[in-house]
């Protein structure tokens, strides 16, 4: 049914460097679907305390996080759920009554997709980035059982200390890491000024069992074009940014979409 904004809908928005159509596509497609009385609205500040100190005053009911605030916001909540106080990463803020509730979805996407995937944990990792997504990630499979891997960062500050926090090693480039499972979490492949780089040189892919890209847009990074091209299994962003999206989703509105319902909405948001 065709739906109005009225002073009952509840407002929720997102907060990210480069603002990208993904979240607002997603949402208010389910929105629209579930015929909940919900608008969704992509944002970017320059003044991150006053954004979510309007958040509270405004009653807005939720805010997803993107790069570079997911740190930043940590000291502005009441709350962190478990899924983000031991990664010291935020993606989601859900406003109950004027406490702030903080999440990491991110987190727990990566978890079910190493389950989906059926990733065996004596895979050696070599995960680049050492950013807020990063951390989500890099404890995923932490607490996925993997044991042997490096962070590959070229900040050595930011890698040792997401080293340290995952149990893995740090090295600032490729150079000799053995590795079975790739995976990037920075911005090259992204659409932009990186959407032609790769984030791993042609010979690390070639050496690899499997390939993990949480670059969402475009869905198909130079990366995992290439990866696929040699024949290796894929985890793609956009499988990520689905599954951490839905779950925003139900804790924003306290309903589940089925799953049909969900790829739909996937589907439409990347189109």
């Amino acid at each position: 049914m065709t739906r109005s904004i009225n002073r009952d809908t509840q407002l929720c928005m997102s907060l990210s460097g480069r603002p990208g159509n993904f979240g607002t596509r997603f949402q208010n497609y389910l929105y629209e679907a579930l015929d909940l009385n919900y608008v969704y609205k992509a944002f970017t500040t320059r003044d991150l305390p006053a954004a979510i100190g309007g958040m509270r005053a405004l009653g807005i009911r939720g805010c997803a996080v993107s790069m570079p605030f997911k740190e930043a916001c940590m000291p502005l909540v009441d709350h962190i759920d478990a899924s983000a106080s031991a990664i010291a990463s935020i993606n989601t803020i859900v406003n109950n009554d004027g406490r702030l509730d903080a999440y990491n979805t991110d987190y727990i996407a990566v978890r079910k997709l190493i389950e989906q995937h059926r990733l065996d944990a004596d895979m050696q990792l070599a995960l680049r980035g050492s950013g807020g997504m990063a951390k989500a990630v890099a404890c995923a499979f932490r607490d996925a059982g993997f044991k042997h891997g490096h962070i590959v960062a070229r900040n050595e500050t930011t890698g040792r200390k997401l080293a340290q926090t995952s149990g893995f090693g740090w090295v600032p480039d490729m150079a000799g890491v053995p590795a079975d499972l790739l995976i990037n979490v920075t911005p090259l492949g992204m659409e932009g000024p990186e959407k032609d780089q790769l984030a791993f040189e042609r010979g690390d892919v070639e050496r690899v069992k499997a390939v993990f890209d949480v670059v969402a847009l475009p869905p198909e990074t130079p990366l995992i074009k290439l990866a696929r091209s040699l024949g290796k299994p894929v985890i793609t962003g956009a499988e990520v940014i689905a599954l951490q999206a839905v779950e925003q989703f139900v804790l924003y509105t306290g309903v589940r979409p089925d799953d049909a319902l969900v790829a739909r909405a996937a589907a439409h948001a990347l189109g």
